[in-house]
């Protein structure tokens, strides 16, 4: 990272705050509970080309967090201290210089990095800020006057850290082909584990105390294929995601509402499952809001070294061998995420590596995948086969009927389809559909969105680009023939 801002403090003294202010979005979240933040969280602040880095507290405290995550997040800060080019030392203006800041600025001084001071909380009026000369005392020169609440002083410390950070270098090409990947899963699959085994580094805090991870960490890296050819990606670590009805406090809540939104800036999501678990209910609703977001997912399922032990073991005494396990395991996942059709499936392990060069190729190869054009032809045929292999059945009498259907998009895949009644589709007809035309179009993992316009939905120019200018309309295909859609009034 050439351009890095990393943001310091002992907690509580509103670094989160500055970081959203900064990012111009809400990424970290921002509790007035100590050592919410654990991991180092990151954004691209545009305005300045540069990536900013949010650290948790150093010196936290209480029962929430246990010693060796507050040990393995002093870890993470020192991390972002090495990286940065510039750090901005932030401390609470009215509470003045604590022992804890002091402890701070000498780690500070040691690294030889350029500090901003930025005094936060400056916004009750001179009278109730500290004196001058205590903030002297750190040895970083004035302090910059701050309200990361109200956006007091803002401007002045955005302009403080181009001054020191320099001329914004030309975008690398490897930048612009990077590909977003997320891994979503509940608590505990080990979605940080796998993420560390990716960046091959403790890079993210793995505890077994499940909700370790808090915010959605975003990482570049350059994976290296076999070939020695550099594959760049956007790593989106998550919080796990617990049901709506079990978050015990507004930290679960955000982190829970974090996570959601990783999918949405995803490109492709892994989906992490247990291999010991199976697929569980929260599972399911995971894997529901995946499809929600239209968004292409590949299934991985982890902890694939438990197996291997558990087999050897004799604990598993139901499976032959591992190929008889990953066979029954495989068609039972689908049994229960049957709206996920064509999704690839990976069994990996984060403890020994396995599978993770496929994993990432598989991702390459789902990404590429999403950029398919269907001829309108092939299109139709495959449907009309589809209706006739399988027809929709009767709703009051009338039965759905397909007149015409044209591909209008991609990311997500769009088809537009013209209709007798739009709701005599069915959600288990819409997903045979989908299915059927994942497997003919070799479009496994991605996701399909029907745009279904009825008959007294149709405009005058609708009508004409379906109908033609006869009632049964040909379209010629070279590969296959002409292909009759016939359209019924």
């Amino acid at each position: 990272m050439s351009r890095t801002v990393a943001i310091v403090g002992r907690p509580n003294v509103g670094k989160s705050r500055l970081f959203n202010r900064l990012a111009q979005k809400r990424i970290s979240i921002v509790h007035d509970m100590p050592g919410v933040t654990r991991d180092v969280v990151n954004a691209e602040v545009r305005d300045g080309s540069y990536t900013l880095l949010d650290t948790g507290g150093i010196g936290l405290t209480g029962s929430d967090t246990p010693a060796r995550i507050t040990k393995a997040s002093e870890n993470q800060v020192r991390f972002a201290i090495e990286a940065a080019n510039v750090i901005l030392f932030i401390i609470d203006a009215r509470a003045g210089v604590t022992a804890l800041d002091e402890r701070i600025a000498q780690l500070l001084r040691k690294s030889k990095k350029p500090v901003l001071l930025v005094a936060n909380k400056a916004d009750s009026g001179k009278e109730k800020i500290a004196e001058i000369s205590e903030f002297y005392r750190l040895g970083f020169g004035e302090p910059l006057y701050i309200s990361a609440e109200h956006g007091n002083g803002e401007a002045e410390v955005r302009t403080a850290i181009l001054a020191r950070l320099g001329p914004v270098p030309e975008a690398t090409k490897l930048d612009e082909e990077r590909l977003s990947i997320c891994f979503v899963g509940r608590p505990n699959v080990g979605k940080s584990s796998l993420s560390n085994r990716l960046l091959k580094n403790d890079r993210l805090i793995v505890s077994e105390t499940p909700g370790t991870t808090r915010d959605a960490i975003e990482l570049d890296f350059i994976y290296t294929s076999r070939d020695g050819k550099p594959w760049p990606f956007r790593l989106i670590d998550t919080a796990g995601i617990r049901a709506a009805t079990k978050l015990s406090s507004s930290v679960e809540y955000f982190s829970r509402l974090r996570s959601l939104e990783a999918i949405h800036h995803a490109d492709v999501v892994f989906m992490v499952l247990d291999a010991m678990d199976g697929v569980t209910q929260q599972d399911k609703a995971i894997a529901g809001e995946i499809v929600k977001a239209a968004k292409p997912i590949v299934i991985v399922v982890n902890k694939w070294d438990l197996v291997h032990a558990a087999l050897s073991m004799g604990t598993l005494k139901q499976f032959k061998d591992e190929r008889e396990f990953r066979e029954k395991f495989e068609r039972a996942l689908f049994e229960e995420l049957f709206f996920t059709p064509g999704a690839p499936v990976m069994f990996a392990s984060a403890l020994t590596g396995h599978e993770i060069t496929r994993m990432l190729k598989s991702a390459r190869a789902l990404d590429r995948r999403l950029d398919t054009r269907i001829q309108t032809a092939k299109l139709n045929a495959a449907i009309i086969k589809l209706s006739e292999r399988t027809p929709p059945h009767a709703i009051g009498g009338q039965r759905f009927r397909i007149y015409y259907a044209t591909q209008t998009g991609t990311r997500p895949f769009r088809i537009k389809i013209f209709c007798n009644q739009e709701r005599n589709l069915t959600e288990s007809y819409r997903r045979y559909l989908e299915a059927g035309l994942v497997k003919k179009f070799d479009l496994d993992g991605c996701p399909i969105h029907f745009d279904l316009v009825g008959k007294e939905n149709r405009s005058a120019a609708d009508r004409i680009a379906a109908l033609g200018t006869k009632r049964n309309l040909i379209i010629a295909d070279e590969a296959e023939g002409p292909v009759p859609v016939v359209f019924d009034d």
